[in-house]
């Protein structure tokens, strides 16, 4: 793809003798002498399979790549459509680019094609930015990328000029190439291409905010440093640019940037699924119900009591409307005061349920309904059915951990059968996911039947997030 501003064929007389020895003559100019006739004909055939290996074990790897890549597109069920339809684009122009660099190799180190050799070269000058204009549309698929596209058509008309004038370059009779001042068009577009992507690039990591940005910016450096190695190939055979390379291997990288990208929507998509899975674990019917005939009891008997325990109710339900339209952490004072709200109204069901909090930490955040949850598997689950039951609730500070205890005198249960209980512990696994995927947390829970449970989250005091 990259042209070398010397032909790299000899130019020196070959002797009458030693092409009547049955010597090669594209074969000799490319090795750049004369075969000796003594050797018979074994070093030039040593040369040449030697010389098949090399190019193959360059192809092959390209080639794999590509055709992997380009089933894998086809196959792949979560790639958007555009996406696909980028992708697929770019895995055939990678192949035609292939074709076009042997062409080039073969036609610079044979007999004089003028016509054909331009035409290799235009195609490869043409093609250079229209694959950062592609690698523009994975980054930003909803981008305006129209300017683009005006000078990557600009850029080929120029490259054309080589038909009939040297304005931008031309290949001479002797088959050298010889540069015009308009050589280096294909190079300033897509340098300025080059800088657009890294700057597209980063402003969607600000939407992301995630390390895969580092992908693109990683492809755009390798290309820069690609188009400078081929710069520094003079007078030696390349069948395939290194730049050429560098947006096949670029290409397989976008793939896997495309990827991260869907990971990181997916888990977005199973934290909210997870948030609507505990919002209707806490609105069981039986709890709105047998609130509500609280509710009625205490209106005859205690109508100021009644009235606060219904506001307490409502406040109750909109915190946790408010948590299922949460997406990030909330403070830690947040949760707890849902919490207290839940426990006030089942210590007005159950007169002999009492909840206690010790909290000495407080300035840190965590996941809204972490705590609250686990308070009512302590009452539900555990202490309503002692005479004097009791639920302490404890924060601290201990090696550079946030610890919120939640302990009860209930009956306790087998660990091992908690998450897989379903509907009798709420939500044990989701809160242990929600706090190790949004904040690198841990919960630990330790049941011994008729003894209690103590349930133990910890928050990584440099993690957290306000």
């Amino acid at each position: 793809m990259a042209q070398r501003e010397k032909n790299r064929i000899p130019s020196f007389p070959l002797p009458e003798a030693d092409l009547a020895a049955g010597g090669d003559l594209w074969y000799l100019c490319r090795r750049g002498r004369v075969a000796d006739p003594s050797e018979n004909g074994r070093g030039e055939g040593d040369s040449a399979v030697a010389m098949d290996i090399g190019v193959l074990a360059v192809l092959a790897p390209l080639l794999f790549l590509l055709l992997g890549l380009g089933f894998t597109v086809v196959i792949d069920p979560y790639i958007r459509r555009e996406h696909r339809r980028i992708m697929l684009i770019i895995a055939v122009l990678c192949l035609t680019l292939i074709a076009q660099n042997l062409a080039e190799n073969a036609l610079a180190l044979g007999p004089a094609r003028v016509t054909a050799r331009t035409l290799s070269s235009i195609y490869g000058y043409a093609l250079r930015p229209v694959f950062l204009i592609l690698f523009l549309y994975i980054v930003r698929p909803k981008g305006r990328h129209w300017v683009w596209w005006i000078l990557a058509a600009v850029n080929a008309a120029v490259y054309f000029t080589a038909l009939f004038s040297g304005v931008c370059f031309r290949i001479g009779s002797d088959n050298h190439y010889h540069a015009g001042p308009l050589a280096n068009t294909a190079l300033y577009i897509s340098a300025a291409l080059l800088v657009d992507l890294l700057v597209q690039t980063l402003r969607s990591s600000r939407e992301t905010g995630r390390r895969e940005k580092w992908i693109p910016v990683f492809v755009a450096a390798m290309i820069a440093v690609s188009v400078l190695m081929d710069s520094r190939v003079h007078g030696e055979e390349q069948p395939v640019a290194f730049l050429t390379i560098a947006i096949i291997v670029g290409s397989v990288f976008y793939y896997i940037w495309l990827h991260l990208q869907f990971v990181r929507e997916h888990e977005q998509d199973l934290l909210a699924a997870q948030r609507m899975r505990i919002m209707v674990s806490q609105i069981q019917p039986h709890f709105l119900y047998n609130t509500i005939a609280t509710i009625r009891a205490l209106c005859r008997r205690d109508p100021e009591k009644a009235e606060k325990v219904a506001e307490d109710f409502g406040l109750y339900l909109r915190q946790n409307m408010d948590s299922l339209e949460s997406e990030g952490l909330i403070p830690f004072e947040k949760e707890l005061e849902h919490t207290r709200l839940y426990a006030d109204i089942e210590m007005v069901r159950f007169e002999n349920v009492r909840v206690e909090y010790d909290i000495g930490d407080r300035a840190f955040s965590l996941p809204p309904l972490t705590v609250q949850p686990m308070v009512e598997n302590a009452i539900r689950h555990g202490v309503r059915i002692r005479k004097e039951g009791l639920v302490r609730v404890s924060s601290r500070l201990a090696e550079g951990f946030h610890e919120i205890r939640i302990e009860d005198n209930g009956n306790g249960f087998d660990p091992s059968s908690a998450e897989a209980a379903g509907g009798s512990h709420i939500g044990i696994r989701n809160v242990r996911e929600r706090i190790g995927k949004q904040c690198g947390g841990s919960l630990i829970l330790d049941s011994r039947i008729g003894e209690g449970t103590r349930v133990i989250i910890r928050i990584p005091q440099r993690r957290e997030t306000a």
